[in-house]
């Protein structure tokens, strides 16, 4: 263990005296989330180009209610999900769908009858990392209440009942301001004759009469009575993946640089065994990788109060995400015989899995094809770990699935490599 520990050592002065790499290692994924952060702040970031998956809580159970859920179904903007309130909950909370909707008790009447039901009310649950898509998401409710409503308004038969019975209803509240009574009482009947009186052809009566209201919650801190997740909660956890990729990348090229300048041949003519030499280098990326994320999870608790839920998930994550990216970087350190071959091939390898994994663009403004091919990437699950032990509030069974596949693709890889690795330069 000793030898380990002392190849580990080594591996570890000589990346603090590489000042370039040095940087690449610990001070980009800071620079990465507080610029990021910064950009973000206030918005959370990202558009959307894919249908916006929300789900739909039907708590009225009218034909209103449901005829307005299948106008949000047939809408292209929107892809609806019919689930009760729990369920939409969890989902917006670890980050499946954008949102949910539900549709109270009473909703159904507030659409047939603006006059008499008031202007119909919504709730929403928002993910917080989804604050752009929150204004666009109101929007299109707004609008597809009225166009329900819309269909009221312009038919004319319908429109003359609703006028009688929401007279009939006014005489009846007792509860009713005289005022307003008085005032509704001239308006619907002249509002009748008014609609008596339209050309055939005119339709009924188009236009809104109040706005649609809107009750809205970043649901990952509502059971926890946190503030509104910040954009540095969603920044942090994409920069500390960064680091990962750096490491990963430094450690794996040291390797191919170590085999061609002929250290590795040197070291085996010593008392040390193979399997001591790759785990020292491995011990070395590993102590790396985890000394970096609570660096910067410490920086953003200090300076920009990045709080984990849970410090033994987050512990748990750090964990896993580091073990992961020792076993790429093992993979990475087979794939060139020279150090520019191994670098730019390592470089590409991991640039690509950041772009497919949400370490580059959101996730959210990917096409849906795309959205799919990144559950084959590792960084995606690294993020995913990361933010639901930061914000999202997982539990530890919710927490085993992404750290789970973590740990079996860092044993893949970093079996692959061991049993591929060349300890000599191949001529």
């Amino acid at each position: 263990m000793q030898e380990i520990i002392a190849l580990a050592a080594k591996d570890l002065r000589l990346l603090v005296r590489d000042r370039a790499g040095f940087f690449f290692v610990f001070f980009f994924p800071l620079v990465y989330c507080m610029f990021f952060g910064a950009i973000f702040s206030g918005s959370g970031g990202g558009g959307m180009v894919s249908a916006m998956k929300i789900a739909v809580v039907d708590e009225d159970g009218t034909d209103g209610s449901r005829e307005f859920i299948r106008t949000l179904e047939e809408a292209e903007e929107l892809a609806v999900t019919l689930t009760d309130r729990a369920t939409a909950r969890n989902a917006v909370r670890r980050g499946k769908l954008v949102a949910f909707v539900i549709l109270p008790a009473g909703f159904g009447e507030s659409v047939a009858n603006p006059f008499g039901g008031g202007m119909p009310r919504l709730e929403t649950g928002i993910d917080p990392s989804r604050r752009a898509e929150a204004g666009m998401l109101q929007g299109l409710l707004t609008q597809y209440t009225y166009l329900t409503i819309k269909e009221t308004l312009t038919d004319r038969t319908k429109m003359k009942t609703l006028i009688a019975d929401s007279l009939v209803g006014i005489g009846n509240n007792e509860e009713l301001d005289p005022v307003m009574r008085t005032t509704l009482q001239l308006f619907l009947p002249a509002l009748d004759s008014f609609i008596t009186n339209l050309p055939e052809g005119d339709g009924g009566l188009g236009g809104s009469f109040g706005q649609v209201a809107i009750d809205q919650a970043d649901v990952a801190h509502e059971e926890t009575g946190e503030n509104p997740t910040s954009s540095y909660d969603i920044s942090f956890p994409q920069g500390m993946i960064w680091g990962l990729i750096g490491c990963a990348a430094g450690f794996g090229i040291s390797l191919v640089t170590e085999r061609t300048k002929g250290t590795l041949v040197r070291l085996r003519t010593a008392p040390i065994g193979r399997g001591r030499i790759l785990a020292g280098k491995a011990l070395a990326c590993f102590s790396t990788t985890v000394t970096l994320q609570i660096m910067l999870l410490l920086i953003g608790w200090l300076a920009f109060r990045v709080s984990p839920n849970s410090l033994a998930l987050a512990g748990l994550a750090i964990i896993s995400a580091s073990l992961c990216f020792v076993g790429i970087m093992m993979f990475l350190s087979v794939l060139g015989k020279t150090e520019q071959a191994a670098g730019g091939i390592g470089w590409a390898v991991l640039l690509i899995l950041a772009m497919l994994g949400g370490g580059m663009v959101p996730l959210i403004v990917m096409p849906g094809w795309m959205q799919s091919l990144s559950h084959v990437s590792p960084v995606k699950w690294a993020i995913v770990a990361m933010e639901g032990a930061i914000w999202r509030n997982y539990s530890f069974f919710e927490m085993l699935f992404p750290c789970g596949i973590l740990l079996g693709v860092g044993v893949v890889c970093f079996v692959i490599g061991v049993r591929a690795f060349s300890w000599a330069q191949e001529g």
